[in-house]
């Protein structure tokens, strides 16, 4: 099920064909939800020493999502990530990510990102494009979603679902630490993919 309906601008040289109207379901899920951090995660994946990939998460975030079920340009993100919750599961290693050879936490406790633009793939593929902030940088970056559903659960709350996925240097953000291997190459890859995998929940209208 598409979240958002594509509107139709093909013409007949005799007629001008007419969007179909909005599928009522769909249209139902707009409306504004926060992220539910216990059903949600934010992953990443870095290659090691050059022959393995190690992978964590950031155990507390927080967001909301602005969701339009007539037009996606109107959708909207807005996430915020705190670096002291980063787990790779080695206590250590979270220790160095977290001090000012990379994340400086002290200094620079979020890791934030706020949405500019949403569009439509085709079918339940959708780009998000923002402004991702590490440290004191902030560039550009798009998201891939995939939308994965809706479902109202035992608790009586609307639900939606998002995972996606997004490849970045982590050098363009400021975090060059490394060390060189005596084999060649180095310690750290400067390619990290991200991974998203949200539920958020519908807020309740306003009276």
């Amino acid at each position: 099920m598409a979240l958002f309906n594509r509107k139709s601008t093909a013409a007949t040289p005799t007629a001008v064909i007419e969007a179909p109207a909005a599928d009522p379901a769909l249209a139902a899920l707009t409306g504004t939800y926060t992220i539910d951090p216990a059903h949600s995660s934010i992953g990443f994946t870095v290659r090691h020493a050059m022959v393995t990939n190690v992978r964590g998460s950031f155990g507390e975030h927080e967001g909301t999502l602005t969701l339009d079920g007539s037009d996606p340009a109107n959708s909207s993100a807005a996430i915020d990530v705190k670096i002291a919750s980063v787990d790779t599961g080695i206590g250590d290693r979270d220790g160095h990510l977290v001090s000012g050879d990379f994340f400086d936490a002290e200094k620079f406790p979020l890791m934030t990102y706020r949405s500019t633009r949403a569009e439509q793939l085709g079918g339940d593929a959708y780009r998000i494009t923002g402004d991702l902030t590490i440290k004191d940088v902030t560039r550009p970056l798009s998201i891939d979603l995939e939308f994965n559903g809706s479902a109202t659960d035992v608790y009586g709350n609307e639900r939606v679902g998002f995972e996606g996925s997004t490849d970045i240097l982590r050098s363009d953000w400021g975090l060059t630490w490394n060390a060189a291997l005596e084999t060649g190459g180095v310690m750290v890859s400067d390619k990290v993919k991200l991974t998203f995998d949200i539920s958020a929940i519908k807020a309740a209208p306003q009276a």
